[in-house]
């Protein structure tokens, strides 16, 4: 189930990245969006129902950034904090995530992609209070659309392992 997520996220954070970039419009992408984050807080209490809470842990702090983003994104909102205060709380968690893959669950892979949603979330606050510029950020979900979410998606359906 998580490696499907991982390919719905990708069609979240593609198009948000283009609209980041000057490219679509904030209802359209933030339909796909609200998709997406009702997709992947479902996924995260499967998960769990199955005895995965650890993963839907991951997955329900991030779906819920996504409907965040869909009701700024949907609604107009001319400021996005309450945006950057949501993903600055993810941050944290996906930190908290980077150092439990890292010590306890001792995946290099997951580790090296908790980081990378630690750092784009924090990107994503950072943006929210005008600290950081939205084509870095748009850039950084570009970059991370292959290798954070699909190379281990794909790889791992295919029965390969990951590289570290």
């Amino acid at each position: 189930m998580t490696l499907v997520i991982l390919i719905a996220i990708s069609l979240m954070w593609l198009p948000v990245a283009l609209l980041f970039l000057g490219f679509g419009e904030a209802k359209g992408t933030g339909a796909i969006t609200a998709f997406v984050g009702i997709c992947v807080v479902v996924s995260a209490f499967i998960n769990a129902i199955q005895g995965d809470a650890f993963t839907g842990g991951l997955l329900i702090a991030h779906g819920l950034l996504y409907c965040t983003v869909a009701y700024a994104l949907l609604a107009g909102l001319e400021s996005m904090a309450s945006v950057g205060n949501v993903s600055l709380t993810v941050a944290i968690v996906s930190f908290v995530y980077m150092i439990l893959y890292a010590t306890v669950i001792k995946n290099g892979y997951f580790t090296f992609a908790a980081a990378g949603y630690t750092v784009l979330t924090l990107e994503v606050w950072l943006n929210a209070y005008g600290k950081f510029s939205a084509k870095a950020l748009a850039w950084s979900l570009i970059i991370w659309v292959p290798c954070g979410l699909l190379y281990p998606a794909f790889t791992l359906l295919a029965g390969k392992p990951l590289p570290f």
